[in-house]
Protein backbone atom coordinates (compact mmCIF):
# COMPACT_ATOMS: atom_id res chain seq x y z
CA UNK A 1 0.00 0.00 0.00
CA UNK A 2 1.65 3.04 -0.68
CA UNK A 3 1.02 6.54 1.44
CA UNK A 4 2.62 8.83 -0.46
CA UNK A 5 2.74 11.64 1.82
CA UNK A 6 4.42 10.06 5.00
CA UNK A 7 3.13 7.17 8.24
CA UNK A 8 0.20 7.31 9.88
CA UNK A 9 0.76 8.86 13.59
CA UNK A 10 -1.53 7.21 16.34
CA UNK A 11 -1.55 9.32 19.86
CA UNK A 12 -2.66 6.99 22.76
CA UNK A 13 -1.90 7.14 26.40
CA UNK A 14 -3.23 3.72 27.07
CA UNK A 15 -0.44 1.02 26.15
CA UNK A 16 -2.73 -1.51 25.09
CA UNK A 17 -5.02 0.48 22.78
CA UNK A 18 -2.19 1.82 21.27
CA UNK A 19 -1.50 -1.59 20.70
CA UNK A 20 -4.30 -2.80 19.22
CA UNK A 21 -4.49 0.37 16.89
CA UNK A 22 -0.93 0.06 15.67
CA UNK A 23 -1.11 -4.05 15.08
CA UNK A 24 -4.27 -3.47 12.97
CA UNK A 25 -2.80 -0.51 10.82
CA UNK A 26 0.22 -1.88 10.03
CA UNK A 27 -1.96 -5.69 9.70
CA UNK A 28 -3.57 -3.55 6.46
CA UNK A 29 -0.22 -2.37 5.39
CA UNK A 30 -0.20 1.34 7.08
CA UNK A 31 3.64 2.48 7.80
CA UNK A 32 2.83 3.71 11.74
CA UNK A 33 4.25 6.37 14.15
CA UNK A 34 3.03 6.39 17.44
CA UNK A 35 2.96 8.99 20.93
CA UNK A 36 1.71 8.78 24.19
CA UNK A 37 0.18 12.15 24.32
CA UNK A 38 -0.05 15.70 22.09
CA UNK A 39 3.14 16.65 23.53
CA UNK A 40 5.29 14.41 22.31
CA UNK A 41 3.27 14.18 18.87
CA UNK A 42 3.98 17.60 18.24
CA UNK A 43 7.45 16.22 18.66
CA UNK A 44 6.77 13.36 16.05
CA UNK A 45 5.29 15.61 13.84
CA UNK A 46 8.32 18.09 13.99
CA UNK A 47 10.44 15.06 12.55
CA UNK A 48 8.30 13.82 10.06
CA UNK A 49 5.02 14.51 8.94
CA UNK A 50 2.09 12.19 8.69
CA UNK A 51 -0.74 11.32 6.16
CA UNK A 52 -2.90 10.78 8.93
CA UNK A 53 -3.32 11.58 12.87
CA UNK A 54 -5.95 9.44 14.69
CA UNK A 55 -5.77 10.54 18.70
CA UNK A 56 -7.17 10.10 21.34
CA UNK A 57 -8.74 13.30 23.77
CA UNK A 58 -7.97 12.31 27.02
CA UNK A 59 -4.38 12.14 27.57
CA UNK A 60 -1.79 13.82 30.35
CA UNK A 61 0.50 16.54 29.41
CA UNK A 62 -1.26 17.48 26.08
CA UNK A 63 -4.77 16.01 25.47
CA UNK A 64 -6.00 15.85 22.05
CA UNK A 65 -8.40 19.34 21.97
CA UNK A 66 -5.30 21.30 22.91
CA UNK A 67 -3.02 19.15 20.91
CA UNK A 68 -5.65 19.57 17.73
CA UNK A 69 -6.01 23.23 18.33
CA UNK A 70 -2.22 23.53 17.81
CA UNK A 71 -2.30 21.78 14.88
CA UNK A 72 -4.95 23.89 13.23
CA UNK A 73 -3.13 27.12 14.56
CA UNK A 74 0.32 26.10 12.67
CA UNK A 75 0.60 26.69 8.81
CA UNK A 76 2.77 23.49 8.45
CA UNK A 77 0.15 21.42 10.17
CA UNK A 78 -3.38 22.68 9.31
CA UNK A 79 -4.26 20.37 6.39
CA UNK A 80 -2.92 17.24 8.05
CA UNK A 81 -6.45 15.00 8.48
CA UNK A 82 -7.59 14.04 11.74
CA UNK A 83 -9.68 10.89 13.61
CA UNK A 84 -10.56 11.52 17.05
CA UNK A 85 -11.11 8.56 19.12
CA UNK A 86 -12.66 8.77 23.09
CA UNK A 87 -14.45 6.79 25.26
CA UNK A 88 -14.84 9.59 27.53
CA UNK A 89 -15.84 12.72 25.95
CA UNK A 90 -19.07 11.16 23.19
CA UNK A 91 -21.64 13.69 24.17
CA UNK A 92 -23.14 15.74 20.86
CA UNK A 93 -21.54 18.72 23.07
CA UNK A 94 -18.08 16.90 22.73
CA UNK A 95 -18.29 16.16 19.23
CA UNK A 96 -19.56 19.37 17.95
CA UNK A 97 -16.52 20.77 20.05
CA UNK A 98 -13.96 18.12 18.32
CA UNK A 99 -15.67 18.96 14.97
CA UNK A 100 -15.38 22.68 15.11
CA UNK A 101 -11.63 22.61 15.94
CA UNK A 102 -11.62 20.60 12.47
CA UNK A 103 -11.46 17.14 12.98
CA UNK A 104 -12.30 15.25 10.12
CA UNK A 105 -14.24 12.13 11.59
CA UNK A 106 -14.61 11.68 15.51
CA UNK A 107 -14.96 7.36 16.44
CA UNK A 108 -16.16 6.36 19.53
CA UNK A 109 -14.53 3.59 21.86
CA UNK A 110 -14.32 0.88 21.42
CA UNK A 111 -13.72 1.27 18.10
CA UNK A 112 -15.62 -0.71 15.58
CA UNK A 113 -12.36 -1.53 13.49
CA UNK A 114 -14.28 -2.11 10.16
CA UNK A 115 -15.38 0.99 10.43
CA UNK A 116 -12.10 2.50 11.60
CA UNK A 117 -10.21 0.89 8.59
CA UNK A 118 -12.78 2.35 6.35
CA UNK A 119 -12.75 5.64 7.86
CA UNK A 120 -9.09 5.98 7.36
CA UNK A 121 -9.45 4.19 4.02
CA UNK A 122 -11.87 7.17 2.68
CA UNK A 123 -9.68 10.09 4.10
CA UNK A 124 -6.54 9.02 2.69
CA UNK A 125 -8.00 8.79 -0.90
CA UNK A 126 -10.20 11.70 -0.76
CA UNK A 127 -7.65 14.17 -1.37
CA UNK A 128 -7.28 17.69 0.25
CA UNK A 129 -10.20 18.78 2.46
CA UNK A 130 -11.55 22.26 3.16
CA UNK A 131 -10.39 22.70 7.04
CA UNK A 132 -12.56 25.21 8.82
CA UNK A 133 -10.60 28.49 10.02
CA UNK A 134 -8.53 27.81 13.39
CA UNK A 135 -11.12 28.60 16.46
CA UNK A 136 -9.65 32.26 18.32
CA UNK A 137 -7.60 31.40 21.86
CA UNK A 138 -10.29 32.50 23.43
CA UNK A 139 -13.19 30.69 22.12
CA UNK A 140 -11.04 27.77 21.92
CA UNK A 141 -10.94 27.86 26.08
CA UNK A 142 -14.41 28.75 26.51
CA UNK A 143 -15.56 25.73 24.62
CA UNK A 144 -13.06 23.98 26.06
CA UNK A 145 -13.44 24.76 29.61
CA UNK A 146 -17.04 24.15 29.09
CA UNK A 147 -16.26 20.43 28.05
CA UNK A 148 -13.68 19.85 30.91
CA UNK A 149 -16.17 20.99 33.71
CA UNK A 150 -19.15 18.65 31.99
CA UNK A 151 -16.33 16.07 31.96
CA UNK A 152 -15.59 16.81 35.68
CA UNK A 153 -19.15 16.66 36.66
CA UNK A 154 -19.94 13.55 35.02
CA UNK A 155 -16.65 11.43 37.00
CA UNK A 156 -17.23 12.49 39.83
CA UNK A 157 -21.02 11.44 39.74
CA UNK A 158 -19.72 8.16 38.62
CA UNK A 159 -17.27 8.11 41.52
CA UNK A 160 -19.95 8.86 44.08
CA UNK A 161 -22.21 5.82 42.49
CA UNK A 162 -19.04 3.42 42.36
CA UNK A 163 -18.30 4.03 46.06
CA UNK A 164 -21.73 3.53 47.13
CA UNK A 165 -21.98 0.62 44.89
CA UNK A 166 -18.97 -1.17 46.56
CA UNK A 167 -20.29 -0.75 50.08
CA UNK A 168 -22.81 -3.64 48.79
CA UNK A 169 -21.37 -5.70 45.81
CA UNK A 170 -20.69 -9.43 46.70
CA UNK A 171 -16.42 -10.25 47.10
CA UNK A 172 -16.29 -11.69 44.29
CA UNK A 173 -17.55 -8.60 41.95
CA UNK A 174 -15.44 -6.22 44.42
CA UNK A 175 -11.99 -6.49 42.28
CA UNK A 176 -13.02 -5.29 39.35
CA UNK A 177 -15.43 -2.03 40.12
CA UNK A 178 -12.29 -1.34 42.79
CA UNK A 179 -10.56 -1.18 39.30
CA UNK A 180 -12.97 0.70 37.75
CA UNK A 181 -13.19 3.56 40.50
CA UNK A 182 -9.26 3.67 40.15
CA UNK A 183 -9.77 5.09 36.60
CA UNK A 184 -12.36 6.92 37.05
CA UNK A 185 -10.06 8.91 39.64
CA UNK A 186 -7.73 8.99 37.52
CA UNK A 187 -9.39 10.58 34.73
CA UNK A 188 -11.41 13.46 37.27
CA UNK A 189 -7.27 14.22 38.39
CA UNK A 190 -6.34 14.68 35.17
CA UNK A 191 -9.81 16.77 34.29
CA UNK A 192 -8.98 18.79 37.18
CA UNK A 193 -5.39 19.43 36.38
CA UNK A 194 -6.04 20.65 32.62
CA UNK A 195 -9.27 22.66 33.93
CA UNK A 196 -7.12 24.91 36.36
CA UNK A 197 -4.30 24.89 34.09
CA UNK A 198 -7.37 26.55 31.18
CA UNK A 199 -8.56 28.57 33.89
CA UNK A 200 -4.84 30.39 34.77
CA UNK A 201 -5.27 30.92 31.00
CA UNK A 202 -8.40 32.69 30.71
CA UNK A 203 -7.46 34.51 33.74
CA UNK A 204 -4.13 36.10 31.62
CA UNK A 205 -6.34 37.22 29.02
Amino acid sequence: MNIPYGPLLVVEDVPNILELLTVTLRFKGYPVITARNGEEALEMIAKERPALIITDILMPKMDGYAFVQQLRTDIKTLDIPVIFLSATYTTPEDKAFALSLGAARFLEKPIDTEDFLLTIAELLTQGPSTVPHPLEDEEFYVGYKERLENKLHHKNTQIIRTERLLKTLPKDQIPSFKQLLEQATQDRNQIKAELEAIQKILNLQ
